[in-house]
């Protein structure tokens, strides 16, 4: 079977051919996040990101019409739970309207495989979306009765540096304990137990560490004072696209702003120190979800290629539990191996409910 794996994120189209398990090729397509903020919204985008699928294919010589299996990454519909699933026209629909409440690129992985494996005949496939929703109660409680925190994570490669770690271990990753830091253009922490993420932060909904593209968690008085003066367009942007190093440097790309630090910029020097902060500091506050019984803690994405980020991250939270660094992801891996544990009958693949997991409690 010849798989074409679509995964679209904040600042890069990534695309890969697998035939059965062996990869073709994986190349991926770097996009400033300044360029993006030409695009209202992620679905604005959708014409721009099949233009690089497509030019990709033909740089390969691999035809459309070679492709057995369609598989985007995805997110922005109603949270779902784990697993593979089915792409169709009510998932495609529910994610172009953001109905699961966040507007990110990811979402265009389900809406490109539905597009393209209709003019093929072919089916398509979704893995592990952005909001996969597994949390813990207690971790969704705000202190506004009736708002609730949200699942939004990068649910695809920490499941799979999850899994790839605990079988490292010789251990199920139901028996494990994990806390995993996907540090990339978007940076989520999680906590995993049982299985199951538990706790995390929001990414892109202004919850966290800033990053390269993100604003990060900001207190609600200093977030009223902005929007006095900005509209609510302006910071929305700012929690996915326009935040973080864009607002500080003008660029989303790290290896622009870490030459600055090399250079012994100061402002760059503190931005970036204080990233590695705010992601030391949500380590530890899912060691505490965790209850210190910690098994690992893993840092994935591509900004663990800088030494100083894991160093920083080491010097603050090894001693909660040892930390092992995966540079880079295994997105595209986890969505081709999955998919094809479905086709050969390993695992099945469930329908999108058209309804979110979490409905809300007995009293609202």
């Amino acid at each position: 079977m010849r798989l074409l794996v679509i995964n679209p994120g904040s600042t890069s189209t990534k695309v890969s051919v697998f035939d059965d398990d062996s990869p073709l090729f994986t190349q991926s397509v770097f996009h400033d996040a300044p360029s993006l903020l030409a695009y209202e919204s992620a679905n604005d985008q959708l014409p721009m990101r099949r233009s690089v699928v497509l030019s990709l294919l033909e740089e390969h010589d691999i035809p459309l019409s070679s492709i057995d299996v369609f598989v985007g990454r995805g997110g922005c519909a109603y949270s779902q739970e784990e697993g593979v699933m089915v792409i169709d026209e009510a998932l495609v629909k529910d994610t172009m309207a953001d109905v699961g409440g966040s507007d990110h690129p990811a979402k265009l992985g389900v809406m490109l495989a539905w597009d393209l494996a209709r003019k093929t005949g072919r089916p398509a496939y979704t893995v592990n979306p952005t909001n996969v929703d597994e949390l813990d109660d207690v971790a969704r409680l705000t202190g506004i009765k009736g708002v609730y925190r949200r699942a939004q994570s990068h649910v695809l490669n920490q499941k799979g540096i999850a899994r790839l770690h605990a079988a490292s271990l010789g251990r199920p990753y139901e028996d494990c304990s994990f806390i995993v830091c996907h540090i990339d253009g978007g940076i989520t922490v999680a906590a995993h137990r049982g299985g199951r993420m538990i706790d995390g932060t929001e990414g892109a909904g202004g919850d966290g560490p800033f990053t390269p593209t993100r604003l990060g968690s900001i207190p609600i008085t200093e977030t009223a004072r902005y929007l006095e003066k900005h509209d609510e367009a302006s910071l929305e942007a700012m929690c996915s696209r326009s935040g973080g190093f864009v607002s500080h440097f003008g660029t989303s790309d790290a290896k622009r702003v870490h030459k600055l630090v090399e250079e012994g910029d100061p402002h760059a020097t503190l931005v970036w120190n204080a990233m590695c902060y705010q992601i030391a500091k949500e380590v530890g506050a899912m060691a505490a979800v965790l209850s210190g019984k910690v098994d690992g803690i893993l840092l994935t994405g591509g900004l663990v290629r800088y030494e100083d980020i894991v160093d920083y991250i080491k010097d603050h939270c090894s001693w909660i539990a040892p930390v092992t660094t995966y540079p880079g992801e295994v997105e595209q891996e986890e969505m081709a191996g999955r998919v094809l544990s479905v086709l050969r009958g390993q695992e099945t693949a469930h329908a999108y409910t058209g309804r979110p997991v979490f409905t809300g409690f007995d009293w609202d």
